[in-house]
């Protein structure tokens, strides 16, 4: 029998919706894709043929948190933000959408995000970093830093980012408010390196330029 499009939406939806409800009660690792499939109401080999992991399957969730919470950020730009503003306000609307996923992200960012795993990180985990990264990049951009996002750079800031995610997943203070001031003196000295090294960087080339 032919399977629609319709059936392949519907059971793709399922899945993740066995996914948000077995992550968030049993926890991610104690969490079998035998316990997903027989929630989701398919054969396991069927939910192999949506999601090649779960891994796969849990970064599926988070990447469309971020990008909802990108589009909550853009919608909610004033335009008069300084560089660190910019970047709180980034990163805390991806949290904002993530909350519900906070009992399980820890987890998961331990083997799908973390710069210690890169050998293992998944194809989706490797989207989710790319995109976030180049919504950083825009905003150095509309700063007046285009340059300033080099290897140093981002291994600086997607260290700070995954830092904030890991300590923000077992942040027990009310509403998480340790974890937004982790975030906002975090992206203080992050702004201070960047900009410095931009400053030199232009001194370094009108010295040069006055030798020539």
């Amino acid at each position: 029998m032919r399977i629609t499009a319709e059936v392949k939406r519907e059971t793709r939806e399922r899945i993740l919706a066995a996914a948000r409800k077995l992550f968030g009660t049993r926890g991610y690792a104690q969490t079998s894709t035998r316990d997903l499939a027989l929630e989701a109401s398919i054969a396991t080999g069927t939910l192999f043929n949506y999601f090649p992991s779960k891994e796969a399957l849990a970064m599926t969730l988070i990447e469309a948190g971020l990008i909802k919470g990108d589009e909550g950020y853009l919608e909610r730009r004033r335009g008069g933000e300084d560089l660190g503003e910019d970047l709180f306000a980034h990163i805390a609307a991806g949290l904002r959408e993530l909350e519900s996923y906070r009992p399980f992200l820890g987890e998961v960012i331990e083997t799908a995000l973390s710069p210690f795993s890169r050998s293992s990180v998944t194809q989706k985990g490797e989207d989710v970093r790319v995109r976030h990264l180049d919504r950083v990049a825009r905003i150095l951009d509309k700063h007046g830093l285009r340059d300033a996002l080099g290897f140093v750079s981002i291994h600086l800031y997607w260290t700070l980012y995954l830092g904030v995610l890991a300590f923000w997943s077992k942040d027990d203070s009310p509403a998480q408010a340790d974890t937004l001031v982790v975030l906002d003196e975090s992206l203080q000295l992050y702004v201070t390196s960047i900009e410095r090294a931009e400053a030199e960087t232009v001194d370094s080339k009108a010295v040069d330029s006055e030798t020539m």
